[in-house]
């Protein structure tokens, strides 16, 4: 893994434009939306390996968390990606006439998932349950699951983002974040939950974003080509080959990240197929394409989500992903 690393870094040293006229490296800040963690390592992977700085890039990342906004960073002009959440949000920055586009799905499936205690064994189970569902999933995807499998409001209670009461109650299930809440039951509560993924259940959107502004791609379409291309490529290192030194990079950006929680989240995202599934095993980690996002865009329409007005079509671009960068370094 280490000659396949270093021969894309090789490749990588050919994307022309990034590097400055005197030899330095452009410096490029990408912004995540939560405190750093493995489902961010692929990133940090390319920083520690030096993957984008062979194609010019002196890469700064800086993490999200409850009281940091970086997307609005990016939308000053400050920074210059920013990690996305879903297509929802990329909707939602159209129907405002925000001009950033999303231009690779690191995630191929939303990791969004339903927690529930063993007896529950089906997503139709959940229904008999009441569910905790934050305030920010409720008018998301929970009115998806409303529209599209007859899921109550009324079986709804807010979640409060502490486990506690799910623990104590077999009547309740819980929304998680795959590597999160999962985790935290089997620690705090000595026993394996059942996960259900809503996007097993036909949730559809990408996950996990890369997100710039129109301005960048039209003025610096290189970086982008370069940050992108160095990302897929990290994200295949970071699954399938030496992830230490990313690993100590997370761990020194988010103290309070341990390498058990770490080693899990990687083992959920590759069991899982968060991230190396559906039309990356084809196309590449970072994947996009027209059809998917139509499909999720009409279920949101249809859930009362998003307007049918909205120029869905504009808030992506598929101009820097479905290359098939970076699928040599996965082993076979």
């Amino acid at each position: 893994m280490i000659l396949k690393t270093t021969l894309w870094a090789t490749a990588l040293a050919a994307v022309p434009g990034a590097v400055l006229a005197d030899g330095h490296l452009t410096p490029v800040t990408f912004g995540t939306n939560w405190l750093a963690q493995a489902e961010h390592g692929g990133f940090y992977q390319s920083v520690a390996d030096g993957t984008y700085a062979a194609c010019g890039l002196d890469v700064e990342i800086i993490s999200g968390g409850p009281q940091v906004n970086n997307r609005a960073l990016m939308l000053a002009g400050r920074i210059q990606f920013h990690m996305g959440g879903d297509m929802l949000q990329a909707f939602n920055a159209v129907a405002e006439d925000i001009p950033v586009v999303s231009v690779a799905a690191i995630f191929q499936k939303h990791p969004q998932v339903i927690v529930a205690h063993p007896d529950v064994d089906s997503w139709e189970g959940l229904k008999d349950k009441t569910l905790l569902i934050g305030d920010n999933g409720f008018t998301s995807y929970y009115q998806w699951m409303i529209a599209a499998h007859g899921f109550t409001a009324e079986q709804r209670q807010p979640y409060t983002f502490n486990p506690a009461p799910f623990l104590a109650d077999t009547g309740l299930a819980m929304q998680g974040y795959l590597s999160s809440e999962p985790y935290l039951v089997e620690k705090e509560g000595g026993f394996k939950p059942n996960v259900f993924l809503i996007a097993d259940n036909g949730y559809s959107s990408y996950a996990t974003t890369i997100e710039t502004m129109q301005a960048t791609i039209d003025e610096s379409p290189e970086v982008v080509e370069c940050f992108v291309d160095g990302s897929l490529a990290g994200w295949y290192n970071y699954l399938y080959g030496d992830n230490a030194a990313a690993d100590e990079l997370i761990k020194a950006a988010n103290p309070e990240m341990t390498q058990d929680k770490i080693e899990f989240a990687r083992a959920m995202m590759i069991s899982e197929g968060i991230v190396d599934s559906g039309e990356a095993l084809e196309n590449g980690i970072g994947a996009m394409s027209d059809a998917t996002i139509e499909d999720f865009f009409t279920k949101m329409v249809e859930a009362g989500v998003i307007s049918e007005d909205v120029d869905w079509a504009s808030s992506y671009s598929l101009a820097f992903t479905n290359k098939k960068v970076g699928m040599d370094l996965k082993p076979e």
